[in-house]
């Protein structure tokens, strides 16, 4: 049986001229431009009241059949931070050890990348972010969820830019494989791990790679 959605009149937040867009427009490509991984951070509390608006932010992603197929999990404890670091560099260890194809390590090569992950610890706050495939409900019943890696994908694009926003620093950490979040985590069998986001602010004597960016014709086309 079917049901039907209310539907409710919509405006914009943000009625502006032409002008006023392109400024917009601009100013967010500066701010955006300015973002860099870093791997180097300060021990410098963020209060929690910031993290949960980001991920409020990063909720209004829009995803396939409105499912929200996502699940956040902040982590400033420093116990749990430090199961996550030991767990995340026994997977590395793995990974630079033999796992990782020779293309792969060389492509890291020039960042100076290996097993040790002292930023895990470190940095006031881990966000640990999940995708489910279906939901389960009380009973047990699955629930299909579609567009689950773009949804996912759309939501952690805007929780980074959110967090940048705010004028924070991250690293997306991807250990590969990353069941152990779900142990230490303890989150259920229908979710998995994708991106382990460290967030907080970058260390005075932080230094990234000096990068470039490519140019819009090496990213779009106009027809």
């Amino acid at each position: 049986m079917s049901t039907t959605v209310p539907f409710i009149p919509y405006t914009h937040p943000l009625e502006v001229s032409d002008e006023e867009m392109g400024n917009r427009a601009r100013a967010f490509y500066t701010l955006l431009d300015g973002r860099r991984t870093i791997r180097e951070f300060s021990d410098r509390p963020v209060p929690k009241n910031v993290i949960e608006t980001c991920i409020r932010a990063a909720g209004t992603a829009p995803s396939g059949a409105h499912k929200q197929p996502w699940h956040f999990v902040a982590v400033s404890d420093p116990e749990i931070k430090r199961a996550i670091r030991e767990a995340a560099e026994a997977e590395e260890k793995e990974f630079y050890g033999g796992r990782a194809s020779d293309e792969w390590l060389d492509a890291l090569r020039p960042f100076g990348t290996d097993a040790n992950k002292p930023f895990l610890e470190t940095a006031p706050w881990l966000i640990a972010i999940f995708a489910r495939n279906f939901d389960l409900d009380d009973e047990g019943t699955r629930s299909k969820n579609y567009y689950v890696p773009e949804s996912v994908g759309i939501a952690s694009g805007l929780l980074i830019a959110a967090l940048h926003q705010s004028g924070l620093s991250t690293l997306t950490h991807t250990p590969s494989p990353m069941g152990f979040l779900n142990t230490v985590l303890g989150r259920p069998s229908n979710e998995r791990a994708v991106i382990l986001l460290v967030v907080g602010h970058a260390a005075e004597d932080a230094r990234v790679p000096d990068l470039e960016r490519k140019s819009l014709e090496g990213i779009a086309s106009f027809k």
